[in-house]
């Protein structure tokens, strides 16, 4: 077979193939041009998807009659003044969106240079150049594409619905819109105004926190968390959202570097180590990371549409992000995200219309006995001491005897037999029973303990307290796991954790290859306090387990969730680079339960030992441990504004 050199046209759409796979790849490339002209604003319009139509409008720099007949040539380019690759500072320096476009569709641009009156235009169909003409428009560059793929029909057939290629152009232009706040963007199919941005101008965190709000959900400017860090050469900027704000993909996590939008699985891959700790598998942070670096020190050059990026130093920039957005998130304390209370407001909201509209509940069988008394004092005698019996502390309880209890800051007064407040109500149904816990007074620091004083604990897992401003509901089980996660985590940094030796040894009996995953890595719990050895095919006997655990530890329990964990881990990963996985299955096993009666004593000091420890705003998965809700949104919810 003899070799031959293919012609310019096929050559060109074979490059076209690679570069321009769909509409928004053309939108991209071009919008990229633009942003490297210099461009203050950029309009997009597309018609049936961008199968017939596709315009980029700008303001930039333009382009000479002289410069318009050389950007159609194949690796012609002005993004670099020298032959180095290495020192790249603009979007596009390769030279083959115009030409690649060229060859599959009918194309034509006009352009002005800023300064000049005149303006030229040139047309390149189906790889076949016309001879630019005079032609009228404002200073700025624009890039018409008609009938895009002609030249290539069986491209069309891979194209899928008008609506969803313009929802991928939607994503490009967004993508780049976050990067360059100080542009303006628009896309429209010359019907409708699909997405509009207007430029913005200021200091450079203000406008992309507002762009990034315009872009990504509403409530994210609400609830999103500043980084700002710099390692060595490297520096990372941008915000990221409270872990209680997640989606069910990834599709809200933007990532750039030097301003490029990229897909790198080594950033995807931090954000998910900094956030393990505080979110189910299933779920994903938003948030968008910015990192600027040197132009050495990354190589752009490695994909034809310019996603990926590749690191001189990848464990370096990972670690940045990990820690960055590790530090944010305990900075944060344990605050919760709004969206948590709004979406309660919400429910209720829906509930209430369908009240008004007739569509009421059935109503429960069970006869609830509901009192309303102005005040009750406990007499003396037998009632004083059995109402004083149940308010006191579980046996063996107190203050600091919750499993992984620490000092707390000052609590809320519980003036035992003081009974329930003026106005009060107390509903005495036995199943999911609702008890006051009495009033702290007026005397109350609401601004130094603002998770509010314990008021109540209904269905044996809320706990209801009065803010300054408000109520807020808490999930005992939630956030008491998280504050045993987090005890154990720092116990571990400081003296390792500590163990209790089981008075009777456990037998677990597993399937044989649990047991032997577990046995494999005896070494590795034993630093983590859970002291295991083989017993027999199929089983192992439990010595010690970690002390936080207290004397409730289900020791069958939390060995059979620790071999479901590592047969998900994988053999070849150490445990110790999933620590906080591991302690967070020891958490849950060692938290108040749901189902479990707190007195006020108890529940205050839980409140106060919230307020102390960072991320307590959300469990080890993820989830909510309180919600608030400010008193002008409930008095709406009554008509009473």
């Amino acid at each position: 077979m003899l070799i031959r050199r293919l012609p310019d046209t096929l050559v060109n759409q074979i490059a076209a193939g690679e570069v321009i796979e769909r509409p928004a790849a053309a939108i991209k490339e071009l919008v990229e041009n633009s942003l490297d002209a210099g461009s203050r604003n950029i309009d997009v319009v597309m018609r049936d998807g961008g199968r017939s139509y596709i315009s980029v409008t700008d303001d930039g720099c333009g382009m000479s009659v002289e410069g318009l007949g050389i950007c159609i040539e194949r690796h012609a380019t002005s993004k670099l003044p020298s032959d180095d690759l290495v020192h790249i500072e603009t979007l596009g320096f390769r030279g083959e969106a115009l030409p690649s476009i060229g060859a599959v569709a009918r194309l034509q641009i006009t352009s002005r240079e800023a300064g000049c009156e005149d303006a030229w235009s040139i047309k390149v169909e189906g790889g076949v150049l016309h001879d630019p003409q005079p032609a009228a428009c404002n200073a700025g560059t624009r890039v018409e594409i008609r009938d895009l793929f002609f030249a290539t029909p069986a491209r069309l057939k891979f194209l899928k619905a008008a609506r969803t290629e313009v929802s991928h152009a939607e994503d490009v232009l967004k993508r780049l819109a976050m990067a360059h706040p100080d542009v303006g963007f628009s896309l429209s199919d010359e019907k409708r105004t699909i997405l509009r941005l207007p430029a913005s101008s200021g200091d450079l965190f203000e406008v992309r926190l507002k762009r990034l709000s315009s872009v990504m959900a509403r409530e994210f400017e609400e609830n999103a968390l500043p980084i700002n860090a710099e390692r060595e050469y490297l520096k990372l900027s941008g915000y990221i959202g409270l872990p209680t704000l997640n989606r069910g993909n990834a599709q809200h996590q933007y990532l750039f570097v030097n301003g490029r939008p990229v897909k790198d699985r080594l950033l995807q891959g931090a954000v998910r180590g900094a956030y393990q700790d505080f979110l189910a598998r299933d779920r994903h942070p938003l948030l968008a990371l910015f990192l600027e670096l040197p132009s050495e020190m990354v190589d752009v050059n490695v994909h034809p549409a310019k996603t990926e990026v590749r690191f001189r130093d990848a464990a370096l920039v990972r670690g940045l992000i990990v820690g960055a957005c590790k530090h944010a998130l305990a900075e944060a304390g344990h605050r919760a995200s709004t969206s948590v209370g709004n979406a309660a407001l919400g429910m209720l909201e829906a509930a209430r219309a369908r009240n008004e509209q007739g569509v009421i509940p059935p109503r429960p069988s069970t006869d609830y006995s509901w009192q309303s008394r102005p005040s009750v004092n406990y007499p003396s005698g037998r009632l004083s001491e059995a109402g004083m019996d149940y308010h006191a502390p579980l046996p063996g309880q107190s203050q600091s005897s919750l499993p992984g209890a620490t000092e707390f800051a000052p609590q809320a007064r519980n003036e035992q037999g003081s009974g329930l407040s003026e106005g009060s109500v107390s509903w005495n149904q036995s199943p999911g029973s609702f008890e006051s816990m009495g009033s702290e007074g007026d005397n109350f620091d609401h601004q130094s303990h603002p998770l509010g004083a314990a008021r109540a604990q209904f269905h044996e897992n809320y706990i209801i307290t009065q803010t300054a401003d408000g109520i807020i509901v808490v999930d005992q089980h939630a956030a008491h796991e998280r504050l045993v996660l987090e005890k154990m985590k720092a116990q571990m940094a400081e003296q390792g954790v500590k163990t209790q030796m089981l008075l009777l040894p456990e037998v677990v009996e597993l399937d044989e290859d649990a047991a032997h995953r577990l046995v494999k890595r005896a070494d590795e719990l034993s630093e983590l306090g859970l002291v295991l050895e083989g017993f027999g095919p199929g089983a192992v006997v439990v010595r010690e387990v970690p002390a936080i655990l207290g004397e409730r530890a289900n020791a069958a329990g939390l060995v059979t969730d620790l071999a479901d964990e590592l047969a998900e881990l994988g053999e070849t990963l150490a445990l110790k680079e999933r620590v906080e996985r591991v302690l967070g299955t020891m958490a849950c096993h060692g938290s108040v339960r749901s189902g479990r009666r707190l007195n006020g004593e108890e529940m205050n000091a839980l409140l106060r030992q919230m307020e102390v420890t960072p991320h307590s705003g959300q469990c080890n998965h993820g989830r909510p441990t309180y919600i608030e809700l400010k008193l002008a949104d409930i008095e709406k919810l009554f008509s009473r504004r």
